[in-house]
């Protein structure tokens, strides 16, 4: 039996139309009655927020920027976590971000903490920076930026305006001793100094002093070859200062770690969506016959607090300094289509006898009590802290 010809157009017109009215109802979800939109699209909270933004985009009073829009809008979802450690990075922001991780970036050469009362609480100052040049003390609050306050703001959008080309020039205003005073730096291109070293005397011993600022790329390596260059100039022990080190790579820290530790766990990790994940030595460390101590203070934090607990966890260093920050929740970046990313705290890390050292991100968390208690007074040219640990090392030899 022959069918009748005007069938095929007939199929060829109707599936033309179905793809058109389902193109325009996808872009259109709110123009489907009730019973398909529910059935097709679903009421999904993903949905609602693309319609309300699409609503205002198309019906505010005023002309706004999409992905100003987006942007706000993301920070504070990521806001309403309630966790500190947890930001949106925009587009804009995002290769800074990957050159501080690199050890490299363009700006003023210090970093920074959320400051109490708000704005940014100056940490370290690099040597032959613009920061350093102008005066900028760690300690000192940065309240406003280029006459904008950033009493309020995220870290990551407060030290966004600070960051910027070499050659710029950013003013910031600064709060120390109750005082406020205003003072323009000229961004340059900053080389983070990764690693610093020194061979120390104390009572006719020879100890080696190595600081380490960051966990950026690489510093696992940095830290192994320097320690030991010291060790054959002949250091008979080693001092780790880990002070206003906020953390970095957690893979730098295992490997930091297995600088001193020959084997054994150094660190585990596990979250909601994450399983368990044990990191161990991976090997070729130094003699552990020599003895060190790890010098620690209140910004030692992240990938810091994750060594300093593995050398106390394995006794292989004295722990000398104040309580540390107390972090005990680890990041991971998500990138997103539009450029930008999450860096979102994904999961808790863990010593190798099982302490979590924070507060599930919200708060600061136990942090490691030092086995010696000692603090460096600012007011004097002294380090104090220091010289307690190399009486330490001092005496082990």
């Amino acid at each position: 039996m022959r069918r009748p010809r005007y069938l095929a157009p007939l199929l060829a017109v109707s599936l033309l139309l179905a793809l058109v009215l389902g193109i325009y109802w996808g872009g259109h979800p709110s123009s489907l009655p009730p019973f398909a939109r529910n059935a097709l699209v679903g009421d999904s909270d993903g949905r609602v927020f693309d319609e309300a933004i699409g609503k205002i985009e198309r019906d505010y009073y005023r002309k706004v920027d999409p992905s100003q829009l987006l942007t706000t809008s993301l920070s504070a979802a990521v806001q309403s976590l309630n966790d500190r450690f947890s930001t949106y990075i925009p587009p804009s922001g995002y290769s800074d971000f990957e050159q501080s991780t690199q050890g490299q970036f363009e700006g003023v050469g210090m970093t920074v903490q959320s400051a109490k009362g708000g704005g940014l609480e100056v940490v370290t100052v690099y040597d032959g920076s613009p920061a350093k040049a102008g005066g900028v003390k760690p300690g000192d609050r940065i309240v406003a930026v280029d006459g904008r306050s950033v009493v309020g703001r995220t870290t990551t959008q407060a030290t966004a305006l600070i960051k910027g080309k070499a050659g710029t020039s950013v003013t910031l205003t600064l709060e120390r001793g109750g005082a406020r005073h205003d003072v323009t730096l000229k961004r340059a291109e900053v080389d983070v100094p990764v690693v610093r070293t020194k061979l120390e005397r104390f009572d006719g011993k020879k100890i080696g002093w190595v600081a380490l600022s960051s966990f950026t790329a690489g510093a696992g390596g940095e830290v192994d070859a320097d320690t030991r260059r010291l060790i054959a100039q002949g250091a008979q022990g080693i001092v780790l200062d880990l002070r206003d080190n906020g953390g970095g790579l957690l893979d730098e820290a295992v490997q930091v770690a297995s600088v001193f530790i020959p084997q054994g766990r150094i660190v585990s990790t596990k979250g909601r969506s994450r399983p368990e994940h044990v990191y161990d030595a991976t090997g070729g460390a130094i003699s552990p016959k020599l003895p060190m101590a790890v010098l620690v203070n209140g910004n030692t934090a992240s990938s810091s607090e994750i060594v300093t607990g593995a050398l106390q966890d394995h006794k292989r260093a004295t722990v000398v300094g104040t309580h540390t920050y107390g972090k005990g929740v680890f990041q991971e970046i998500e990138d997103l289509s539009n450029g930008g990313a999450l860096d979102i705290t994904v999961g808790e890390y863990f010593t190798p006898n099982g302490r979590n050292l924070g507060g599930g991100g919200v708060r600061k968390g136990a942090g490691i009590t030092p086995d010696v208690q000692a603090q460096d007074d600012p007011k004097t040219p002294k380090d104090e802290a220091l010289d307690v640990a190399l009486r330490v090392v001092a005496q082990k030899l």
